[in-house]
């Protein structure tokens, strides 16, 4: 099940389901869309679930600093990271 994509509503309103619409409409592989969502969530509850139009760079290093440092992730993994908060805004 881990590889069919997620059925959105015909007008999507949550913040969550309109990312997932642009990442369709730019035709992004499904996998893309799975890895950029579940960071940007991350990224999301790290901060205390503020949404990101709230949020800017200082966030974003203060994320990316926590997931290096604190959770000891590799180098490819918060490249990963990066690029879907780069996506993000």
């Amino acid at each position: 099940m881990d590889d069919i994509r997620h059925k959105l509503p015909a007008t999507p309103t949550r913040f969550i389901d309109c990312l997932r619409v642009h990442i369709r409409e730019n035709g992004l592989a499904y996998r893309t869309e799975q890895t950029y969502v579940h960071w940007i969530k991350r990224f999301i509850h790290f901060h205390n679930r503020r949404h990101p139009k709230e949020m800017g760079a200082a966030e974003i290093e203060a994320f990316l600093n926590y997931i290096g440092v604190q959770r000891h992730c590799s180098v490819s993994t918060q490249r990963i990271a990066l690029n879907a908060l780069a996506y993000l805004y």
